[in-house]
């Protein structure tokens, strides 16, 4: 067995030959990788917010002294840290800036409050937080602090301040716990010489979009979450002339990684950030930077459809939406394409790793009425009925997956993987699909007994 970190699951070793063999697994490291594209494409722009813009070298260097400025306040390899941002260029430069230290960030929707971060923390055994000082009213601070009189964990919390704004908490602080509080602004050293990690070893854990009492964690390593975004940039023919809006939260599925934000930067294309995904925001952005590629729920999608007429944005630039999430009715995915005058591509996804996506060159007809076929040849898809018997296509049951990039357990959750995971290592989607006859992949829905998923996660991880 491959050695991830405690309480993960690791793929058995005849997989990971498999994967290995395949020429699947690269065994690089996320941030690794961001060093070789920062050498490679150093002077064209990575990130774009609002009126920010950062190049490759820049962002490559304030990651090597964020990572710095965090073990010098106190953060060391193996330590878990929650990371609750918006999207923000932080976000991206603290997410790789931890995990070239070797920590391990735990991607925490901005939108949880007290109860579900406090979970977190505990399960996770979190020593350090980053996130908002306050955002959209609430206090994002206090809640870190009173987490932080819970437990023994919670030791270090780093705050972002938005342009222009100062925080209420002032400066460097320690609280009666012996908590510390920094400014996120704050974290800069020289940079200092890394150790080499092994790419199998969990990059970051990403929470599941499941209702439990209990979060459920999904740990993703570096080899299979930069095969994952590699396979997804292949796929949409992603080039370095391309501009992605991150409209949905920076920690989903797809925002992040399909292709999303690492896919992007791995070929050198300009990623915008915003921090709202309706359309008084986004479809302005689209006109100004040019963007080619988004990602977005039907609910956003509409709403951008029924804003067009008194918009007037020039959405000339866009070639690619993704669409995820609920199931997409077909008299919306036909106003799509030719209201945006781009091609449609209908996604499904999990965070927990399994991804189907029509083609761009697939029949209008598939892209209208399916989620396509799964990313990778290497993906092993069943639909089965309550019996875990295999179905024919064209019944209706429930979907099952493994692959290279798909999850064999959750962080901590021996019983609950347990009843989650076949015996021999599909994952139970719980979610409910047919298959045509010609290997598409249609998404209808959750088994009834499966928890409801929460957020902008429901049920497809976007």
């Amino acid at each position: 067995m491959t050695s991830m970190l405690a309480g993960c699951t690791p793929w058995p070793e005849e997989f990971v030959d498999r994967y290995w063999a395949a020429g699947l697994w690269h065994g690089n490291t996320l941030d690794n990788l961001l060093r070789g594209w920062a050498l490679q494409y150093g002077p064209r722009t990575a990130l774009v917010h609002g009126g920010t813009r950062l190049t490759y070298a820049n962002l490559n260097r304030r990651v090597d002294r964020t990572a710095a400025g965090f073990r010098l306040r106190g953060l060391r390899p193996g330590q878990r840290v929650v990371v609750q941002l918006p999207n923000v260029p932080e976000f991206v430069i603290t997410v790789f800036a931890l995990m070239r230290l070797g920590a391990v960030p735990v991607f925490c929707p901005v939108s949880r409050r007290a109860a579900e971060v406090s979970r977190l923390v505990r399960v996770t055994e979190a020593g350090g937080y980053v996130g908002p000082s306050t955002y959209q009213g609430f206090d994002h601070t206090a809640m870190a602090a009173d987490i932080a009189t819970q437990g023994p964990f919670l030791r270090r919390v780093f705050t972002f301040e938005a342009p222009g704004t100062a925080s209420p908490y002032g400066g460097l602080a320690t609280d009666t716990s012996g908590c510390h509080y920094f400014p996120l602004g704050s974290i800069d050293a020289p940079p200092e010489r890394t150790p080499a990690r092994s790419a199998d070893q969990v990059a970051f854990l990403l929470l599941s979009g499941a209702t439990a009492a209990v979060p459920r964690l999904i740990p993703r390593t570096h080899n299979d979450y930069a095969y994952q975004v590699r396979a997804a940039a292949e796929m949409v023919s992603l080039t370095e002339d391309d501009v992605y809006l991150a409209a949905l939260p920076a920690e989903s599925l797809f925002a992040f990684g399909c292709p999303g934000i690492v896919g992007t930067l791995s070929v050198g294309g300009t990623v915008v950030l915003a921090e709202n995904p309706g359309p008084a925001e986004c479809l302005p952005v689209i006109e100004r930077e040019r963007v080619t590629l988004t990602s977005v729920g039907p609910a956003d999608a509409q709403r951008w459809l029924d804003a067009l007429p008194t918009a007037q944005a020039d959405l000339s630039s866009l070639r690619l939406v993704q669409i995820g999430g609920a199931p997409l009715p077909r008299a919306a995915a036909e106003r799509i394409g030719p209201a945006l005058g781009c091609r449609l591509q209908q996604v499904f996804g999990l965070p927990e790793g399994p991804v189907t996506l029509t083609r761009p060159a697939d029949p209008d007809e598939t892209v209208l009425t399916t989620h396509g076929r799964p990313l990778s040849p290497d993906d092993e898809i069943r639909i089965v009925d309550t019996d875990g018997k295999d179905l024919p296509d064209g019944e209706p049951g429930e979907l099952l997956a493994r692959g290279p990039y798909t999850l064999r357990g959750y962080y901590r959750a021996p019983e609950h993987n347990a009843r989650t995971f076949t015996t021999d290592g599909y994952f139970r989607t719980g979610v409910l699909a047919r298959r045509t006859p010609d290997g598409n992949l249609v998404v209808t829905g959750r088994l009834e007994d499966v928890p409801r998923r929460a957020d902008h996660e429901d049920p497809s991880g976007l």
